[in-house]
């Protein structure tokens, strides 16, 4: 099968409006692609913008494109490491950065510390992190997991799908902690060293993305070898056996 199949089974599955982007790396620039941080400096928005502008073109980012680009991204896609205030920024800050400007996501600097020491060293899967429509795909080239952006159902749903074949509960999707960047890209492309196999990351958590991201949507970034079996699944599942429950024509008012 070929990635523009499975992106056609997930937004079908979804009923997504938006364009189901895949994640990989290359040694060479795409022809038309840009980088990432020239649309904006925050990565995760500019992916959000290439899911639902089709005028965008695909992005890249490498060791030779960071200029512009937010540390935390550089950190995430394996270019850089952790900036050394980075513990403070995140947590309860430190007036020798930014004059102890801080984000007060984290309750203190060493729990920061243990968080990134859980998440293990990241690595880039090639020269250039590529994101790409997934109709727009050359299939000689190694897709690590496929990025999907919806509303509430359509999301639920794709997770459901994703459990079509689960048999632990607790295991399928997980919700981390991680700049939106992490959630959409490192985690499903399983670029982070001790990323848990056999997982899909639905998010993102991080609240400083909230200024941009629509208040109604989610993300769910699905490794490439899990979306060949939602691709497999599909015809089989509720969302076609029983598409009156998944999408229903008639709803109840309870609020």
């Amino acid at each position: 099968m070929s990635i523009k199949d499975i992106g056609e089974s997930l937004k079908k599955a979804g009923k997504l409006k938006t364009n189901p982007l895949a994640v990989y790396g290359i040694e060479t620039i795409p022809d038309g692609a840009e980088p990432m941080c020239s649309f904006d400096s925050c990565v995760a928005k500019s992916i959000f913008n290439a899911a639902v502008n089709e005028k965008t073109p695909a992005l890249y980012m490498g060791k030779d494109t960071l200029r512009g680009c937010c540390p935390g991204s550089m950190t995430y896609f394996g270019f850089t490491k952790p900036l050394e205030f980075i513990r403070y920024f995140v947590s309860t800050g430190n007036k020798k950065f930014r004059g102890g400007e801080a984000e007060y996501l984290k309750a203190s600097p060493p729990i920061v510390d243990e968080f990134l020491e859980s998440i293990g060293k990241i690595t880039s899967p090639g020269k250039y992190v590529i994101i790409q429509r997934y109709n727009e795909i050359e299939e000689d080239v190694d897709v690590k997991s496929i990025l999907c952006f919806g509303k509430g159902e359509q999301i639920r749903n794709l997770a459901s799908l994703i459990h079509f074949r689960t048999t632990n509960p607790f295991n399928a999707i997980s919700m981390p902690m991680g700049p939106a960047c992490a959630t959409f890209v490192t985690y499903p492309a399983r670029m982070a060293e001790k990323t848990p196999k056999g997982t899909s990351f639905i998010g993102p958590v991080d609240p400083t993305g909230n200024i941009w991201f629509p208040p109604e949507y989610m993300a769910i970034g699905i490794p490439i070898d899990i979306a060949v079996k939602m691709h497999d699944d599909l015809e089989k599942s509720f969302v076609i056996k029983k598409p009156e429950v998944a999408y229903p024509q008639i709803r109840e008012n309870i609020l």
